[in-house]
Order: structure tokens, then sequence, then C-alpha cells
């Protein structure tokens, strides 16, 4: 969820007097309109009106002559309190987009987690149903132990899988037996448990 800041409405109408004092519409020495005039202008309550001014008077951009009201004092501070307020404001903004992010990749995590469970369990399943249904691995020029039998790599020992066949670049060997030699571009089909496709691949792509 992205969860918006909004501030005040007293602070949003001190940011637009502010604004209007540095672009010049109220002039230093100008007189602010009674608050229930500037109430009316904002369509809030006088009380909302007052808080806006006082904002002002504490940062010495406005001061209140009493008697008289409400008086501009100061460009160079409204320009000052705009700086600030811009800054702030994109902080928080950029702060917003993270959290915005965060949430977003949590979600996306849960999703994929949640595929994840469902591929292992439909695999367990499969596998269950039908033990004999074969992985199959690719033995690239990266793989280890190439070049050897499957007698003198204690394969089964090794990974619990049994070989059932190997695709050679020429052919098709079924039930290759122990003293088959692997290489390079090799595809071993193998059975085994849920878990001899992860030892199979270990055993050969250690990283």
């Amino acid at each position: 969820m992205n969860r918006k800041i909004v501030k005040a409405r007293y602070q949003q109408i001190a940011v637009e007097l502010a604004e209007r004092i540095v672009e010049g519409r109220y002039q230093v020495g100008d007189k602010i309109h009674a608050r229930s005039t500037l109430a009316s202008t904002f369509n809030v309550s006088p009380e909302t009106a007052r808080k806006a001014i006082n904002v002002l008077v504490d940062l010495g951009i406005m001061e209140v002559k009493h008697g008289s009201g409400a008086y501009v004092a100061s460009k160079d501070k409204a320009q000052s309190y705009l700086a600030q307020y811009r800054d702030v404001q994109s902080m928080k903004d950029i702060q917003q987009e993270i959290v915005a992010t965060i949430e977003t990749q949590q979600k996306e995590w849960q999703n994929l987690t949640g595929l994840v469970d469902q591929l292992i369990n439909q695999t367990t399943r499969t596998h269950q149903l039908n033990p004999f249904l074969p992985f199959e691995l690719v033995l690239t020029e990266e793989a280890l132990h190439l070049e050897k039998t499957i007698s003198e790599l204690n394969l089964w020992q090794e990974t619990e899988g049994t070989v059932v066949a190997i695709q050679t670049k020429e052919e098709l060997l079924l039930s290759p037996g122990p003293y088959a030699m692997l290489h390079a571009g090799d595809i071993l089909y193998f059975v085994g448990n849920e878990f001899a496709l992860q030892r199979m691949t270990h055993f050969f792509y250690k990283n």
C-alpha cells in the first residue's frame, strides 16, 4: 500500500501564502485579509486560517500588529521556507517511493515463493505417481567428472540417481551400464526421488 503523506490544511495554506509572497502577489508591508476573508478564500474555518497565519508569524514571514491585523514581513524568509518545504517534500516523496517499491517487491517475492512451492509440490506428486519418469541433465564443457565412466564416478552412491539413458551426439544409449563414459554434450537421463536432480546437478556443477 502506498501511504500518501498529506500535510494539515493549515500548513497547506501557509505554504500557498508563502508562494504568493514570493511571486509578488503580496508585497512586504501588505496587509493580509482578515481571518474570516482568508477562511472564505480557502474554504476553511477561521481557526484554520488563524493557524496558517501563526505558522508564518513564527517563521518571521508575517507579523501581527495588535488591533490592526497581519502584514507581510519578509519575502526572503518566505523563499527560505518554501525551499525547505520543497526539500522535505522531495524526501517524503522518495521515502514513499521506497516504501511502495519494497511493498511491491515483497508481494512479488510472495507470489514467486508460492509458484516455487506449487512447482515443488507438483514435481513431488508427479514423481510419486511415476517414480520412473526420468530427469535430464545436460553435461556442458564446464561440467565436472567428464571422460570418466559411471562406475568410476560411483554415480549412484554419490547422487542416488540411476542413469537409464545417455543421449550422445551420435546416438541414444539405453541402460548404458557402469562402463559408459561421459563426455561434454551428453544428456543424462536418470530416475530417483525428488532430491536426485539436485544431487546430480550439484555433483557435476558444484558452483
